[in-house]
């Protein structure tokens, strides 16, 4: 009988330190889909949104990008480096044009080389309402590189790709 609750006892102890494991040491993997998971929370835009959590968010979205970053977004001609400030500027100006907006990332592939450099590829869902009453709806696929800066995963490239409708 002590042997059992001994043995039982370990299991639990060992099953714990596993799970503690997984929680607060996350895999590379985890922490590059938690950039988009962040990117995608930062962008979206709910009705009546407040001026102080607009603020916030166009903030955040700035902290996710590294200090110099590529963008090629031929739709909207940008394509070009683009700095921190820059791209929380150009986020701004995509937010006042939304009253409701949502992006989601969905099939995220990641790549991972040894130099620290995260290759993302997925496809992305944007949809939303604009000020004037058009609707959006659009599916591309996005190419990411993120590199590891100071233990953070951050934004080094983004390339969004129109996918062809049937």
């Amino acid at each position: 009988m002590v042997k059992t609750k001994t043995i039982l006892i370990a299991a639990f102890i060992v099953m714990g330190g596993i799970l503690a494991t997984l929680l607060f040491f996350p895999s590379e993997e985890k922490k590059v889909k938690k950039q988009f998971t962040l990117f995608s929370e930062w962008v979206s835009k709910n009705p009546g949104e407040s001026t102080f959590t607009m603020a916030h968010k166009v903030k955040s979205i700035g902290t996710l990008f590294a200090e110099s970053c590529e963008l090629k977004e031929p739709s909207l001609s940008l394509s070009g480096s683009y700095s921190r400030e820059e791209i929380t500027s150009i986020a701004l100006r995509g937010r006042t044009y939304f009253s409701d907006f949502s992006l989601k990332f969905y099939d995220l592939n990641i790549s991972l080389s040894e130099k620290e450099v995260a290759r993302v590829t997925s496809t992305v869902k944007l949809t939303g309402k604009s000020t004037l009453g058009e609707s959006a709806d659009e599916t591309r696929e996005l190419v990411c590189l993120l590199r590891k800066i100071k233990k953070q995963w951050l934004f080094s490239q983004v390339e969004m790709v129109e996918v062809l409708r049937k």
